[in-house]
């Protein structure tokens, strides 16, 4: 079955499984690199005060700490970071954000995951006399900002293959390319320094990669696997250990799931509702008892987040079902709301989207007055940040700035071209989608046998991977008799299903799904499933972790 399922997912070669870090592409492909690490080389022989300038999310907070923790392992003494507070300066190195670094008189600004679009603050800190280094792996646009070096794998005449590298790749790229520098420099023997083990930050950028939603091909993989090992054996930051207690994840049976849906969520959530430097201090410190307090402090903040989004969801679907009373339901859905929170807009774009299987861009109010921000979600067949240049082609007067990937972007406009946005969104979505495109099917890895329903197969399953975005976790499907069901938590459905042939029974729980609609007397259903492995008390026993219910 594994063969099977590695053959959906054009796996060819036993290579393409290989995930030694001997099978990591090489750096010298990167445009840019050689002037950024030359400065960045001459900055640490000299010290020179450095100074980072992360994005508020989590990608941005794991390439912050792994690039600061490697500048000191590299013998930088003066080096600082800054990250935006999303609600006071926004996204990017701003020239806002550029007058608070320069009261810290730094050198050099070094940006991570963000700054491809920063032309006017790249212009501001060269007039201060600022280097910068721009480290960033979003889409260019037309102009480049005039910074001294920009390693970017998505910028034109960029060789690089593996273009979906995330933010923090990007950085750890530049780091090795850095210590091979001062290592042929002999610096590190000059100044008895340890030659510094990168391998040893693969932990953040294995979260930050996961925790970005970027395709897992198979570099990627590469540094998701090594970074997942390391966390496995308790050879990881403090903080990521305390985020995964916090979260009561089995840190010895870590996959990249619980980075994807537990430890990422809580590190954004600084970002989203405060400021993220709280999630960087938490990946930065080595001391276990304050990373757990910090981690339990992040935790706390997601658990407003939830509350926050239940709140805006609700009020989201209010909206959706006036739009489809009053006309037909747009196929680019664009929602605003004067009350909503800016820093959970991006969830509430990605749930409506997850509802409606089409694309949506979620707003709230900005920074300055009269303006709103939005976060857009999309589904796959479509560019979104490809779109919202489109739209600014052929209606430049409606947006003030954009930026993103494919999947997920960001954008602000004046509160009064709402409505003109959404239709010429909404337009230009239809001329790219088919109805076949809305129709949201999962696509099955096929059937599984009664010996394949197993404990032994799910835990084949698990470390199959790492499994994520581009490289999805196998989905079934199959025929089953219910036994018995209840309601958990009054909205997620928990069963007990026969396996077929009569042959036993195995665990089932479907989230956000109840038996409320079903007809009485309902007692077979087929199911698109996950096979995982559910820890309770100690004990391990195969679940069925339900993606989509059909009655029969």
């Amino acid at each position: 079955m594994l063969k099977h399922i590695y053959a959906g997912r054009d796996i060819t070669q036993t290579e393409q499984l290989e995930y030694s870090l001997k099978q990591l592409l090489p750096y010298t492909n990167l445009l840019g690199i050689e002037q950024a690490v030359e400065i960045l080389a001459g900055a640490i022989q000299q010290q020179q005060k450095i100074m980072i300038v992360a994005d508020f999310d989590a990608d941005g907070a794991t390439s912050c700490a792994m690039m600061l923790r490697a500048l000191r392992m590299m013998g930088a003494e003066y080096v600082d970071y800054l990250v935006p507070n999303r609600f006071s300066y926004g996204y990017g190195l701003t020239p806002e954000i550029v007058a608070l670094a320069l009261e810290r008189t730094p050198d050099i600004i070094v940006t991570v995951d963000n700054g491809i679009s920063s032309v006017e603050g790249v212009a501001a800190a060269k007039q201060a006399g600022v280097r910068v280094v721009v480290t960033d792996h979003h889409l260019p646009g037309a102009v480049l900002p005039n910074a001294d070096a920009i390693v970017n794998p998505n910028q034109v005449g960029d060789e690089f293959p593996a273009k979906s590298t995330a933010g923090v790749g990007v950085a750890f790229y530049v780091m090795l390319a850095l210590r091979a520098e001062l290592r042929e420099q002999k610096y590190f023997e000059a100044n008895s320094i340890t030659d510094p083990n990168l391998a040893n930050l693969l932990d953040l950028v294995a979260l930050g990669t996961v925790a970005d939603v970027v395709p897992l091909e198979h570099n990627n993989r590469i540094l998701v696997a090594q970074g997942l090992a390391r966390v496995r054996k308790g050879q990881c930051c403090a903080g990521i250990t305390a985020l995964l207690h916090v979260a009561k994840r089995n840190q010895a049976q870590c996959v990249a799931s619980d980075f994807g849906f537990t430890v990422g969520p809580r590190l954004n959530a600084a970002g989203r509702l405060e400021d993220m430097s709280l999630g960087i201090e938490c990946l930065l410190t080595d001391d276990p008892v304050k990373a757990a307090k910090l981690a339990s402090e992040l935790d706390n903040l997601n658990k407003q987040r939830r509350h926050i989004e239940t709140d805006m969801r609700q009020q989201a679907f209010i909206i959706l079902e006036k739009l489809e009373l009053g006309d037909e339901l747009p196929v680019g859905v664009c929602l605003f709301d004067k009350n909503w929170h800016q820093g959970v807009i991006g969830i509430l774009a990605s749930r409506v989207k997850e509802q409606l299987y089409r694309p949506v861009i979620a707003f709230a109010p900005g920074e300055e007055a009269g303006t709103i921000k939005g976060s857009a979600r999309s589904i796959p067949g479509l560019h979104i940040r490809d779109v919202l240049d489109a739209v600014a082609a052929k209606h430049p007067e409606l947006i003030s700035k954009f930026g993103g990937h494919a999947m997920a972007a960001g954008l602000s406009l004046p509160r009064e071209n709402f409505q003109l946005f959404s239709q010429a969104f909404d337009q230009q979505v239809r001329a790219l989608l088919s109805d076949d495109d809305l129709e949201g099917l999962i696509l099955s890895d096929g059937e599984l046998t009664e010996k394949e329903l197993s404990l032994e197969f799910a835990e084949q399953l698990r470390n199959a991977g790492p499994w994520g975005q581009g490289f999805p976790e196998p989905i079934f499907d199959g025929e089953f008799e219910i036994v018995s069901k209840k309601i958990l938590a009054e909205k997620h459905l928990k069963m007990m299903l026969r396996l077929p042939n009569d042959s036993g029974c195995i665990d089932a729980i479907a989230f956000n799904i109840t038996d409320e609609d079903w007809p009485a007397g309902t007692s077979r259903v087929k199911l698109a499933y996950r096979l995982d492995v559910n820890e309770f008390q100690g004990r391990k026993t195969a679940q069925l972790m339900v993606e989509q219910v059909e009655l029969y």
